[in-house]
């Protein structure tokens, strides 16, 4: 006997002269109309089939058609649930092939016909048309067309995915497709949510991979189909890409962590924390980035100011390390998504770059790296200090350097001439003495930062190098006296004798006695200021002159005045 699923037909071919009488059909007599380039399967005798046909007689008559009544003929091949003749033609026929058969009458409805439609000793024609194959051992098959080059994970029962699909009828009819609804399909697997072939099919996929999900209509929608684009007894075709993945007892979890060798300090919950970070979902798809904005991100971490997921991932960072942080959605923006950039239920990736990180208890940490050997005057307040420095950000960022104008930089410590981070920096330091500053922002420019040069909330990082001090006055004084004060004062600047003191008096003298060595203005301000600032405490009146009764020492105030 032939092999099982081979056609075999018996053909009579017959030479007649014109006009000779047809010769009966033995056998049927196939002619295919139409071949698909591709037959995956090939019917066989116990398969379940649903086609199309239009019945014919030979002079072109039509006694039946199943397109006339708007369903396809669904019946068992090789079981005697059909005439003789189209058991025979089915057997063989591929999905979408399309074949005229010509049946005898002894194939057909012989002798007897059937009813009044099938006359006896009836030749029958059948246009067919095979839509679906199936056979009841039939199980889930999947075929992978695209295997992603990284499967770090595969779909297993109980995990929430995400997929897009088309769905088609194994002839190729598009049913449904999540792609026309721009939204994926979004499930639990294998605890029934789905159709058992795709709760099955779906099983040990990858993030990225495509496969084809075939499955017969008992593991689909059975006998009666979905009542709508899905017939009964059909078998489906599902084109499936994954696109996510996660198990709601997943965690976050910390990869391609980038370390620097050096790493003094990682961050605890408190930490106000700079980074940049690159955002997409688990199939790659871009949605965010800091880099785009040219602007970290900062936050504090461990206290509820971002998702949860990122909250536990920043923490335990070292400045300048970059780590991989996948957040499943219930430590991240849940089912509901962002909207038009973040969909519900996502997985999200960050790639994480810290730039730094302080806490609002920090204060300027001081490491002295070179110090002479003489260091016997220490900087203290009032001190008009002169001195180099190089300055960064923590993740070596150039911001500034004296160095590049060829001159110091010039302060009085103690009045509020730089930030407060340099000012603990410069205190208690001797000439040639170097010292290494790391400042956190409530210490440095704060929030806001130096537009164009200082981000907001960045740590600054100075190397900087005392070149040269000059020693200030006491707390609360301008000028002092270096010897004892004269007493006829007054009428020493009265040049004109006229009983008052004069501004142009007042300067001409307190200069003199300076450049006489006799007293000391507070270095580092400008001398004028001074002068006009000690004048106007002395001119109790506001008249623009002093007289002797206006006339004290600071000494001789009960309340402090920044005079003589």
């Amino acid at each position: 006997p032939p092999p099982r699923g081979f056609l075999y037909l018996s053909v009579l071919v017959t030479f007649a002269a014109c006009n000779a009488p047809p010769v009966p059909l033995d056998d049927i007599l196939i002619e295919k109309t139409f071949v698909p380039e591709q037959c995956a399967r090939a019917v066989q005798v116990g398969d379940y089939v649903r086609y199309h046909y239009i019945g014919t007689f030979p002079d072109g008559k039509k006694f039946d058609s199943s397109y006339d009544r708007g369903t396809t003929y669904n019946v068992f091949v090789g079981k005697k649930q059909l005439i003789e003749g189209m058991d025979k033609a089915l057997v063989g026929m591929c999905v979408n092939e399309r074949s005229l058969v010509k049946i005898p009458p002894q194939l057909a409805y012989g002798k007897q016909g059937y009813g009044t439609i099938i006359p006896p000793d009836a030749i029958l024609h059948f246009d067919v048309l095979l839509l679906d194959v199936w056979n009841p051992d039939d199980g889930v098959q999947t075929n992978t067309y695209h295997t992603p080059p990284v499967c770090s994970r595969k779909v297993e029962v109980s995990d929430f995915v995400r997929y897009h699909y088309n769905g088609t009828l194994l002839d190729g009819t598009l049913f449904d497709s999540s792609h026309t609804r721009m939204r994926t399909y979004d499930t639990y697997v294998g605890i029934g949510w789905l159709i058992a072939g795709m709760d099955q099919g779906l099983l040990g996929m990858c993030v990225g991979e495509r496969r084809i999900i075939t499955m017969p209509p008992s593991l689909g929608y059975g006998e009666n189909g979905d009542g709508s684009d899905i017939p009964g007894q059909a078998s489906l075709v599902f084109d499936v890409v994954l696109l996510d993945l996660h198990n709601p007892r997943d965690g976050i979890t910390v990869t391609n962590q980038q370390v620097p060798e050096s790493c003094t300090r990682t961050s605890v919950a408190g930490d106000f924390v700079r980074y940049h970070y690159n955002g997409s979902l688990l199939d790659g798809t871009f949605f965010d980035s800091s880099y785009s904005r040219n602007r970290t991100y900062d936050t504090y971490v461990g206290q509820g100011y971002v998702i949860a997921g990122m909250d536990e991932g920043l923490i335990g960072v070292c400045v300048g390390e970059k780590r991989t942080i996948t957040i499943p959605p219930h430590l991240a923006y849940g089912e509901e998504g962002t909207g038009s950039k973040i969909p519900g239920s996502a997985v999200l990736v960050f790639d994480v770059h810290i730039i730094d990180f302080h806490n609002p208890a920090d204060s300027t940490v001081v490491t002295v790296t070179s110090k002479p050997e003489e260091c016997d005057v220490h900087t203290k307040k009032g001190d008009f200090v002169k001195y180099h420095y190089n300055a960064s950000l923590m993740d070596g960022t150039p911001i500034d350097s004296t160095y590049n104008y060829g001159k110091t930089y010039n302060i009085v410590l103690g009045a509020n001439q730089v930030v407060p981070g340099m000012e603990d920096g410069l205190m208690d330091m001797c000439v040639g003495e170097k010292r290494h500053l790391v400042i956190p922002p409530h210490l440095g420019y704060g929030e806001r930062g130096v537009t164009g040069e200082v981000p907001g909330s960045a740590v600054l990082v100075f190397d900087i190098e005392l070149v040269e001090m000059e020693e200030g006055l006491p707390e609360g004084y301008m000028f002092i006296w270096n010897e004892d004060v004269s007493p006829d004062l007054f009428a020493e600047m009265d040049k004109n004798e006229d009983k008052v003191v004069e501004p142009s008096e007042f300067t001409d003298y307190i200069l003199q006695q300076v450049n006489d060595g006799k007293g000391r203005l507070a270095p580092g301000f400008d001398p004028y200021r001074i002068i006009d600032n000690m004048f106007s405490n002395q001119d109790r009146d506001g008249d623009g002159k002093i007289t002797e009764a206006e006339f004290k020492l600071k000494a001789d105030e009960s309340a402090a005045h920044d005079e003589l």
